[in-house]
């Protein structure tokens, strides 16, 4: 029998470090946004697994490797110890529709707003017994693609107005999320974590 487990899948850029207008390549521009790692310490705490999804289309663009993608991450795991918080899994997109790769398009159904990287963390966790409770599951981000994603998936969707914060633009696409937070701290500690009460 499959153990069941809650999933908190987080965006990167703009969500969990500040979204630098370009693609972060190494680790002098990776910066995290005040009180992520907290979040993600309090989120671990409440018994959320966490796992991360980010597009990294500069991959197929030619502007970062994949090795310097896997060191960024590195990187923040590293940030996220000094504050006793830890991820559990990381996924990442490389493909993009307008720079075709023969490496890389393959890849291209796990492109956000598509779920191909959240089935494959639901799979994953499948295989090693458990699976994910998608009614106590949430996807936190900071675009509209977010949203859409985590809509498609099945995942409770929360907005936070770091990065791009596109709320107006989530009314515009009728694709509402379940709650609009200033940052990554507040949707984990000021709704998730209520939300785990009721």
């Amino acid at each position: 029998m499959l153990r069941k487990i809650k999933v908190l899948f987080l965006d990167r850029d703009g969500t969990i470090n500040h979204d630098i207008g370009t693609y972060v390549t190494s680790r002098q521009q990776f910066r995290l946004i005040d009180r992520a790692a907290e979040a993600v310490r309090v989120a671990k705490a409440a018994g959320f697994e966490i796992v991360i999804v980010t597009n990294q289309a500069g991959i197929a663009k030619g502007i970062v490797t994949p090795e310097a993608i896997d060191d960024v991450h590195e990187y923040m795991r590293d940030l996220f110890c000094l504050d006793n918080a830890s991820f559990d899994r990381v996924y990442y997109c490389p493909s993009h529709p307008d720079y075709p790769h023969p490496l890389y398009d393959r890849f291209s159904d796990c492109r956000k707003p598509g779920t191909g990287m959240v089935e494959r963390a639901i799979a994953e966790y499948r295989a090693c017994g458990c699976e994910v409770d998608l009614g106590h599951s949430f996807f936190i981000g900071d675009k509209t693609i977010d949203v859409e994603c985590a809509l498609r998936a099945g995942l409770r969707p929360v907005l936070v107005r770091t990065g791009h914060g596109e709320e107006s633009l989530c009314r515009e696409k009728n694709l509402l999320p379940e709650y609009v937070a200033d940052d990554l701290y507040d949707a984990v500690a000021g709704y998730i974590l209520s939300q785990q009460l009721t």
